[in-house]
């Protein structure tokens, strides 16, 4: 496992390590923690995109041109 250096705030580390021991942990897991959800999260989003892009480019719906706001709310 690699270690990290991080320049954090004095105060901030300190209700940091107060919160931590009050749930049992340590800082160093909840940054763990935290960095994975960041990077599922952002992983998720990405196939999301991809699969989103992937269902554009074979739709075979296009529009005649811009619409405008009125357009998009005209009833027939």
């Amino acid at each position: 496992m690699a270690n990290l250096t991080l320049a954090v705030d004095d105060a901030l580390l300190k209700r940091a390590r107060e919160v931590a021991l009050r749930e049992n942990t340590s800082v160093n897991a909840v940054v763990r923690e935290f960095l994975t959800r960041y990077v599922d999260a952002r992983s998720r989003r990405l196939e999301a995109l991809a699969r989103f892009e992937a269902v554009a480019a074979s739709s075979q719906s296009c529009s005649d041109g811009p619409w405008s706001r009125d357009a998009l709310h005209q009833r027939d």
